[in-house]
């Protein structure tokens, strides 16, 4: 029996930008009721480019996707970003400063912005983004651009979300080597160095070059290194960034890597919501199931230690076929 498609789903699929703002908001705050909706657009998904802008703070990243944006609507696509801004890992507060930046493209019906807290999320990234990216892909945006906190070594979660990845660094930052070897470099498809007007710049993308050309190359895809700067006018290497992602995105396609890499992602993704509704289940028991209460207690007495606690409560879970 087919399942009637919620009027809010079918609102977004015809274009409605406020059906879609409010659905994203459902997703963000975990309300359940969002979920037919969610469930309706999956199969109107399209393989769009997703592509995640990662690299420690102060690099220009939103100076950066600004001007991304600028190039695609000349090229007549229709493009929407998910600029993911720090949060308290207490109250989830943000500041969502990149809300500002961006505001000046609020007139333009071609572009969509919106930003998300990362709730504390260790890669910078808000869980719901996953799920946030393919909306807009149902939503019949062309290009999905994904700003991540800034968080340096732990960006590499934007991997998860993104088809392709661009790391983006700035001449003089520090040990960019090191910072590299921490996790960026092995998630990159493009490395930009913006901010090529400054000294350095061109030493940067050599060494940057010969570290590419040193690695392996992960599934057959070379990362491309290619210069940017967003200040002179007019600014520098945003067409050639754009070409390279197209390279990538197109290599995804020839290679069959897209449907192995879009397979990995899912597969990530059931096992960490498996793993959060668990553990909201089990925190939620914990203070008022008797066995699981004592279990606590025998913790805290230091008769147990927490790893047989967990075997224990793994052991005794109830199993569905």
């Amino acid at each position: 029996m087919t399942r009637a498609v919620p009027s809010a789903a079918r609102a977004i699929l015809d274009g409605d930008r406020r059906a879609l703002a409010r659905a994203i908001s459902q997703v963000e705050n975990r309300d359940p009721s969002v979920a037919p909706v969610v469930r309706a657009l999956y199969s109107h998904v399209r393989n769009v480019p997703v592509v995640g802008i990662a690299g420690p703070l102060g690099v220009g990243k939103s100076s950066l996707i600004n001007l991304l944006v600028a190039r695609l609507r000349e090229l007549g696509r229709t493009v929407a970003v998910v600029a993911v801004d720090p949060s308290s890992p207490y109250s989830g507060g943000s500041v969502l400063g990149d809300r500002i930046r961006f505001s000046r493209r609020a007139d333009d019906g071609g572009v969509f912005f919106r930003s998300m807290a990362s709730r504390g999320e260790a890669g910078g990234l808000a869980a719901a983004t996953r799920e946030v990216t393919r909306m807009l892909a149902a939503a019949n945006f062309e290009v999905v651009l994904v700003e991540t906190v800034g968080s340096g070594q732990v960006d590499i979660a934007v991997r998860d979300v993104a088809t392709t990845s661009v790391v983006v660094l700035v001449p003089h930052l520090g040990d960019e080597v090191q910072t590299l070897k921490a996790g960026l470099f092995e998630i990159a498809d493009v490395f930009c160095v913006n901010k090529a007007d400054l000294p350095g710049a061109e030493l940067a993308r050599k060494d940057l070059a010969e570290l590419v050309g040193l690695a392996a190359a992960r599934g057959a895809w070379t990362p491309r290194v290619v210069s940017t700067s967003t200040f002179p006018t007019p600014p520098l290497g945003i067409a050639e960034l754009w070409s390279a992602i197209e390279d990538h995105e197109r290599f995804l396609d020839d290679s069959g890597q897209r449907a192995t890499e879009e397979r990995r992602r899912l597969a990530t993704e059931i096992v960490e919501l498996v793993r959060e509704r668990v553990g909201r289940e089990l925190s939620e028991r914990i203070d008022r199931a008797p066995g699981l209460r004592k279990l606590l207690d025998e913790v805290v007495a230091r008769r147990i230690d927490p790893r047989t606690a967990a075997e224990r409560v793994e052991r005794d879970r109830p199993r569905r076929g």
